[in-house]
């Protein structure tokens, strides 16, 4: 028995080696994919006029990543705004004051935030959330950055509470001993010990939901209105970077300029995630060492 144990062990050891490094191998062959299919697109566009150019129409062959950067930008500060108050409100909320009962209840309702599919937000932000945009604004339409800012961060309210959540109960529960004791009440020991002992952890839980927001594609592409102009404020039309890829992709032709440049952006989104999930990893790593 003892020796049916160990090989059952040695298997087991050798088989999540061997999917932990098959799962990296498969990462790296996809990013070399887009980077050898990226790189081809500077063979014919200068790497100044993609990175500064204000312009993207692809007609014209003009590929500008500016517009495509700033409508991004709006999409995400807005969403962000949203997201991080409600997050770590609600994190803080469920951490201190909820009763067994409505813990359980509150978590079950944000892992079905979590779950809702991207194209259900789009619809409802489509025919729910852009009417009342427009005419509050007095705008000719409410497809805007704003609209899809508002939708993204139901998307990474889920992860940023969840994350925040479990570094708030992770604490030493002599922190808020030790300042109860000192005569602070519960609401300044929240803000001036608990949040800033476990702001690694909540840290890591924004980045990561910026890296949702920022790959978000389906539900950008149906209510930011598509439009990739240089936006002044988020209550203009704008077009995302995830947004210019699943727009296009489907008609380009292959091995064209306008191809390229889809792998281009692709490189720069994977860029992006790539950092992103560097400083949450190392907020977290921070988190756990308290």
């Amino acid at each position: 028995m003892q020796c049916i144990r160990k090989f059952k062990d040695g298997v087991m050891k050798h088989l999540l080696f061997g999917i932990g490094v098959s799962n990296i191998i498969i990462i790296f062959l996809i990013f070399l994919f887009i980077l050898s299919n990226g790189i081809k697109f500077f063979n014919s566009y200068s790497v100044t006029d993609f990175i500064f150019g204000k312009k993207w129409i692809s007609l014209s062959e003009l590929y500008g990543l500016l517009p495509l950067l700033v409508g991004s930008f709006w999409v995400v500060i807005v969403a962000l705004l949203i997201a991080v108050p409600i997050g770590i409100l609600t994190a803080i909320y469920i951490a201190e004051y909820a009763s067994p009962k409505v813990k359980t209840f509150m978590k079950i309702i944000i892992e079905t935030m979590s779950a809702i599919p991207s194209v259900v937000l789009g619809f409802i932000g489509l025919y729910v959330l852009s009417g009342p945009i427009k005419e509050m604004f007095n705008l000719t339409s409410g497809l805007t950055a704003l609209t899809g800012g508002i939708m993204l961060a139901f998307m990474a309210i889920p992860t940023i509470v969840s994350i925040a959540d479990d570094s708030l109960e992770a604490l030493d529960k002599s922190y808020k001993e030790a300042s109860l004791a000192l005569g602070a009440n519960s609401v300044e020991t929240i803000f001036n010990v608990l949040l800033p002992a476990a702001f690694p952890g909540i840290f890591a839980g924004v980045m990561l939901g910026f890296g949702r927001i920022i790959g978000e594609t389906l539900t950008v592409l149906m209510i930011t209105g598509n439009s990739p102009i240089l936006a002044t404020s988020p209550l203009s039309p704008v077009r995302t970077l995830t947004a210019t890829i699943a727009a296009e992709m489907g008609e380009v032709v292959q091995g064209s300029t306008h191809y390229y440049a889809l792998f281009t952006i692709g490189i720069v989104l994977f860029i992006i995630s790539f950092i992103t999930n560097c400083i949450a990893e190392k907020f977290i790593r921070k988190a756990r060492e308290l």
